[in-house]
């Protein structure tokens, strides 16, 4: 327990036995004065009255005139200032050993897998350039607002997702559970996909990739390795490359699977790499920000070296300028679609990250004076750069397929999922000089990317259960998280099955996108209208020395649940009609993802149930003490007063 009492204070005209308490607080505080002495316990410099005002933040100090003269000349009577330095019994909270190992894991969760998997499929299912617009609007609307503050939260009160909550508005505590459900659904099946990566990564490590012939064992005769050079060869509507019968027939296997009805059996080679996956995550993370710090400074630096890379090599192929064209080229008429606005928000969250508990659990280890409100525009920023970036890595090269099979660049992709990754560029690679150095490379960026999500998804899970039950799992810190990535893993099989990419679009579409715009929702309405915007202003302000601006307030109360909510009811208007592949996902799929969604989300009525069940005094006392913040202990070492 932090010393949030008073720091009593010898007298030389006192005698008598203290009480135990009160030498225990003696011994563990020291009293600096401002002219750069130090008082210890008995020292005749500290010759004040011996009032029991607290000295922290928020807790009233009183103080008695000495009748004497105080130490160094000052007069009695004199206002003198007096710097309390603090120790705790608890163990310190863990910090990171630099900003950069701050700044580089927040960038290396924010620019993910969303931003070169998802971003451009679902740029290029909304009619490339239209889709840009709501993107930004969202961005600078809705995503970097709750951004920011969820790194000032977490900053002001070093706190995980399911704590922090008695210090903002306790009866809400319930989301910081439904986080981490969510949380772990993604880590379900996001890791997978790194698998997959995993697997062509592997495969590449030959002077001819496996993709580019149909002569192997798992080849169809509809095969059809088509050039622009081959004038003799046909693309028809039946035809398959040789990437895309890789992709579902050697590394999904889904030809054996008939839907999620019937998912077959597990794949052993997928199984044994995602092994391989979780065995780094887990030796990156067990020891907490000190070791996962250090690990970032290559997977987060490296996916740059290679999308640059890329970008040159893919801007010098023939017919590059027609994906560019059909990137930047807006299909206005897109925007009345709700589609593309959901799309859009569902985007900047996923990529962003508000709402997932891990820019809570970062921002917790910085100092407490750090600049979170740089931090945030710096971050973001990024991000939203290396989204827009990375759509001219693989609209380049769609342009590219588009000029070898003389079709339109709208026809390229059948499937414009994660295969737009593992089918369409790594067709695009094969057929380039040098493919298995391109190949190595690429899979080995998709590798990193997803390394940092789950890193940081991990540690906010980790984070949120430490601090919430710190007796039991602080000690315990290695083995609660190999715990957890067992549990990831087994959590994982489904998705590894022959039917897996079933579930892994399942677990896309409804566990992650609704869930966790629904909690962001209410996060900034707990935040905004039950803690209340001028006290969040103010812990800024005591944080930075300086309060945010109108446009972050209006935001924050208006504008970000405005937009939330719409996007919440479109989607339940209009529920997405989900499709993989052939296979067309029938109406019970639907009634399962809602469960799946619903399964987090429940947290939060639950939670308030429990809470004015087990609340003392009359109904409204429990109402009352449940949007009663607990306010926040002293966050420094040193805390300066006054006294007399």
């Amino acid at each position: 327990m932090e010393m949030k009492q008073s720091m009593m204070m010898d007298r030389e005209n006192e005698g008598g036995e203290k009480e135990k308490g009160e030498e225990s607080s003696q011994e563990n505080g020291r009293l600096m004065l401002a002219d750069g002495g130090v008082a210890e316990k008995g020292d005749p410099k500290v010759n004040s009255g011996g009032g029991s005002g607290g000295v922290s933040n928020g807790y009233p100090t009183s103080t008695a005139p000495s009748p004497k003269e105080g130490a160094g000349g000052v007069p009695a009577g004199a206002l003198r200032t007096l710097v309390v330095q603090q120790t705790s019994l608890d163990q310190p909270r863990e910090t990171w050993s630099k900003k950069m190992d701050f700044l580089l894991s927040v960038i290396g969760y924010a620019v993910d897998l969303g931003n070169v998997w998802r971003f451009p499929y679902i740029c290029y299912q909304n009619g490339g350039g239209a889709f840009l617009l709501p993107y930004m609007l969202m961005a600078v609307f809705g995503g970097v607002p709750l951004f920011y503050m969820e790194l000032a939260l977490g900053q002001f009160h070093r706190s995980g997702c399911i704590s922090i909550w008695k210090h903002i508005c306790p009866i809400f505590k319930g989301i910081g559970f439904a986080i981490c459900i969510i949380a772990l659904y993604i880590a379900f099946y996001y890791n997978t996909i790194m698998a997959w990566a995993l697997y062509y990564l592997l495969a590449s490590f030959r002077p001819t990739l496996p993709w580019t012939t149909c002569s192997n064992p798992w080849n169809t005769v509809n095969c059809l390795r088509y050039l622009s050079t081959d004038s003799n060869i046909t693309w028809t509507n039946m035809s398959t490359s040789p990437a895309e019968e890789f992709y579902t027939r050697q590394v999904l296997q889904v030809h054996l699977s008939p839907g999620l009805h019937q998912l077959g059996s597990v794949s052993w080679q997928l199984a044994l790499c995602l092994l391989f996956i979780f065995t780094i995550v887990y030796f990156s993370i067990w020891k907490g920000v000190k070791t996962s710090g250090k690990v970032v400074w290559v997977t987060a630096t490296f996916p740059y070296l290679v999308l640059l890379v890329l970008l040159v090599r893919g801007a010098t192929l023939p017919g590059a300028w027609r994906g560019v064209v059909f990137y930047l080229k807006p299909d206005w008429g897109k925007l009345l679609s709700t589609t593309v606005w959901i799309d859009a928000a569902a985007q900047i969250f996923f990529s962003l990250g508000p709402g997932f508990g891990v820019l809570l659990a970062f921002a917790s280890y910085n100092p407490f004076h750090n600049n979170c409100y740089k931090d945030a525009l710096l971050t973001s920023s990024v991000n939203c750069l290396t989204s827009f970036l990375s759509g001219f890595v693989i609209f380049t090269v769609l342009g590219y397929m588009a000029e070898m099979r003389k079709i339109g660049v709208e026809t390229v992709a059948k499937d414009a999922g994660p295969s737009l990754l593992f089918i369409i560029y790594a067709e695009a690679i094969a057929n380039m000089p040098a493919a298995t150095f391109f190949a190595i490379i690429f899979f080995l960026m998709i590798i990193m990317l997803g390394l940092d999500s789950t890193f940081a998804g991990l540690e906010g899970v980790i984070t949120a259960m430490l601090d919430e039950f710190p007796q039991l799992l602080s000690r315990r810190r290695e083995w609660f998280v190999l715990g957890l990535v067992c549990v990831c893993y087994l959590g994982a099989l489904s998705t590894l099955t022959y039917g897996g990419a079933f579930v892994v679009k399942l677990f896309e579409e409804y566990a992650t996108g609704p869930a966790v715009i629904t909690v962001v929702f209410l996060e900034v309405i707990a935040v905004s209208w039950f803690y209340g915007t001028s006290r969040f202003c103010a812990d800024v302000h005591m944080m930075l020395g300086f309060s945010p601006g109108l446009f972050w307030r209006v935001c924050w109360v208006a504008i970000c649940p405005i937009f939330l909510l719409f996007i919440i009811v479109s989607f339940l208007a209009f529920p997405p009609e989900v499709k993989l592949f052939d296979y067309v996902y029938p109406p019970w799929t639907t009634v399962l993802g809602y469960c799946i969604g619903v399964s987090s989300f429940i947290c939060v009525p639950a939670y308030m149930v429990y809470h004015l069940l087990t609340a003392k005094g009359t109904f409204k006392q429990r109402l009352l003490k449940g949007i009663t913040p607990v306010p926040s202990g002293p966050h420094s070492d040193i805390i300066i007063t006054h006294a007399v």
